[in-house]
């Protein structure tokens, strides 16, 4: 399971190494390290995001040896392994009701829509919508590319992918 910690740590010389050592201790893989040290808070304190894959009893251990040393965690999150894409579709998109190819992508639980773009011509021309989803995984995002290529041929759509936005 992938975590993502955000620390807070007092601006003098070896707090870094002091925070890291809960996690090496533990026995975590530590997947990065961002020290934002030129974005203190206000307090004074630096700002560090630390992404760990650990279990579920292991990140519990590393958030009470983190608190015994004195290092202040502001934010633990789980973060599900998901990759962004891109999806333009061509056609009468707004006549064949958006709305609704947004709700299918969004119900399926895989994936959702973020962002979306429309392009419209003209009353009587095709219209261009590129949406922005977000999916959980290779296999969502496959599953979801499908969805809407099926979702498309029902609607007379024709549809361009573009993957890794």
């Amino acid at each position: 399971m992938i975590n993502t910690l955000n620390l807070e740590l007092k601006d003098i010389p070896g707090q870094l190494e002091k925070a890291l050592g809960g996690f090496s201790k533990h026995d975590a893989n530590i997947l990065s390290v961002v020290h934002h040290r030129e974005d203190k808070t206000p307090r004074g304190t630096v700002p560090v995001e630390v992404k760990v894959d650990v279990g579920e009893v292991v990140i519990e251990k590393i958030i009470e040896d983190l608190r015994s040393r004195d290092v202040e965690i502001v934010k633990v999150g789980e973060e599900n392994l998901s990759r962004s894409f891109m999806v333009i579709l061509i056609g009468h998109v707004v006549h064949s009701d958006i709305r609704d190819t947004i709700n299918k992508i969004d119900d399926t639980g895989l994936a959702e829509v973020k962002d979306l773009s429309l392009k419209m011509p003209g009353i009587n021309k095709e219209s261009t919508a590129r949406l922005f989803i977000k999916a959980d995984g290779e296999s969502g995002v496959k599953k979801t590319i499908n969805l809407i290529k099926d979702i498309a041929k029902e609607k007379e759509l024709k549809v361009i992918t573009e993957m890794d936005v």
